[in-house]
């Protein structure tokens, strides 16, 4: 499977989520914010994270009119899986691929440590093979990843834990469209893909495609 890692300047994770793609047996191609189509062949999309034009106006929200989002939201609509990890799932909710919007943290300082979530879902293309109820180690690194909106108006993939670290409602920490294809989460499940970093629970995301 071909799948293509978007990147905007401002861009941190590609590097990671291309790794966490290879390691799962697919073949990562990276498209840059300004191509007028995705890769011949792309079958997913990886939005990394990072920071999408410095979050000069908004977080995501510059990114989300960038040309090759149009490509994006046509594969969307064919149920292609699409994921967006932190600044990606800014872009995913400001281009209403997703619902809700992110806000800045109920702390309102940058979290950066490791974070237990529930898998809520497991009838994603994100989250086939775990089991509902399951419970995944992944870090966050975030200042504006509390999730706002109507949980009701998607599909809860995965919550936080015990503690809400940054006051989502309803404790969301992904949450995917009605179709279940598009999704995406504040945690960085790249970043728990090699057993040096703690945890390799981050490859079950991978791996499900």
């Amino acid at each position: 499977m071909s799948v293509a890692v978007i990147r905007f300047p401002g861009t941190l994770d590609h590097e990671s989520a291309a790794r966490a793609v290879a390691g799962a047996g697919l073949e990562p191609r990276y498209a840059w914010h300004a191509d007028d189509a995705l890769p011949v062949g792309t079958e997913a999309v990886v939005i990394p994270g990072g920071f999408s034009y410095g979050d000069h106006l908004r977080s995501g929200a510059i990114a989300s009119r960038a040309p090759i989002m149009k490509s994006i939201s046509e594969l969307a609509e064919r149920e292609a899986p699409v994921l967006g990890i932190c600044n990606g799932f800014q872009i995913l909710c400001e281009s209403g691929l997703l619902p809700g919007a992110l806000r800045p943290n109920a702390s309102l300082s940058f979290i950066c440590r490791q974070a237990e979530l529930e898998v809520a879902d497991d009838a994603t293309p994100w989250t086939g093979g775990v089991d509902a109820g399951a419970v995944l180690s992944i870090p966050i690194k975030h200042h504006d990843g509390a999730w706002f909106g109507d949980p009701g108006a998607g599909r809860v993939v995965l919550r936080y834990r015990g503690e809400n670290p940054n006051g989502s409602v309803d404790a969301v920490a992904g949450i995917a469209n009605a179709a279940g294809n598009v999704m995406g989460l504040m945690p960085h499940p790249e970043e728990a893909c090699d057993a040096l970093l703690g945890s390799t629970d981050g490859r079950a995301l991978f791996s499900a495609l």
